[in-house]
């Protein structure tokens, strides 16, 4: 079982960043090898920024703890309305609503273990596989046309008064920022129990969706699809540290993070020396390289969205 202290401290030391994410600079990076996720060095800055956020975030993990155990959805569903937010210097900035679409498309497919390669999965893993059944829902597309060549990951995107675009009612929709992020950023995402005011997910416009100005390795809209995890409460597989937790049990222990496509089995030196899932949204392998969630995944998910959940509004 892994363990989890519930103390201010024990958050502050759990969401560290110990991995090699580059931090985003107004240099635009054309040509990304491997997969960065900002998500972990935003929440570093957010939790130096502001003390409170670490308690609260402490609370959001011990009611996610006894949620998991015996909590449940109302009528065992959500459905998210879902905002997206395009701000453009260029016309291959400007994505069109079908590239968007096929975001929407790939987060529902994703969530709900329709997608073509989920019969992928390796029978080491099957029986862990989840369906989320989660759905969502383009509910309005936003356009904004911008000077900025890049973005970085201080949430300027997200305020209109500095030249971005304020979130649309967060506490009840899921609002996707379509942008140039720079530094080598594919996307990053805010954990619940941060402000609402830069709630959501930001995702660079060069890996939004299936189409268009969307760029292999990461064409297949599988940025969207771990970063909504992130924006869900889910961690980076190998928990941000070697051979880290991710608090979820039916994970198995990485080394750290993996990139490309790495080849099955791929073997952890951690205790146990497990198999790791690498194929599971929440590592960095390309996009055709993963394909799963877990079923403590799905739970975790789970617990944020019912009564007294962080994300209870969403619930229905």
């Amino acid at each position: 079982m892994k363990k989890i202290i519930l103390s201010t401290l024990a958050v502050m030391l759990l969401f560290s960043c110990q991995n090699e994410e580059t931090q985003a600079t107004d240099l635009v990076t054309n040509a990304i090898t491997q997969r960065s996720c900002a998500s972990q060095e935003v929440l570093e800055a957010q939790l130096k920024a502001d003390p409170t956020l670490a308690i609260r975030m402490n609370q959001i993990e011990a009611f996610t703890q006894k949620s998991m155990t015996n909590g449940r959805l109302v009528n065992g569903k959500v459905e998210i309305p879902v905002i997206v937010n395009v701000l453009y210097r260029t016309a291959a900035e400007n994505i069109s609503d079908a590239q968007i679409q096929t975001q929407i498309d790939v987060l529902n497919q994703d969530f709900n273990a329709a997608n073509s390669d989920f019969s992928s999965v390796p029978t080491l893993f099957s029986g862990v596989a989840a369906n989320i059944g989660i759905t969502f829902v383009l509910e309005k597309i936003n356009r904004k046309a911008t000077t900025k060549t890049s973005w970085g990951t201080r949430d300027t995107m997200k305020k209109t008064k500095q030249g971005g675009l304020d979130p649309t009612s967060p506490t009840t929709k899921l609002n996707l920022w379509a942008c140039t992020i720079g530094g080598g950023i594919l996307g990053y995402a805010q954990f619940p129990g941060g402000s609402s005011a830069t709630d959501g997910v930001v995702i660079d416009s060069k890996y939004f969706g299936l189409s268009g100005t969307a760029s292999y390795p990461y064409n297949l809209g599988r940025t969207a699809t771990h970063e909504v995890g992130h924006w869900m409460n889910l961690r980076h597989i190998w928990g941000d540290a070697t051979c880290g937790s991710d608090l979820v049990t039916d994970t198995p222990t990485h080394n750290t993070a993996n990139y490309g496509v790495p080849t099955y089995p791929h073997l952890s030196t951690c205790t146990g020396t497990p198999v790791e899932m690498t194929m599971n949204y929440m590592d960095y392998t390309d996009d055709r390289g993963m394909y799963m969630f877990s079923n403590g995944q799905k739970t975790r998910m789970a617990a944020i969205f019912v009564t007294g959940g962080a994300r209870a509004a969403f619930g229905i």
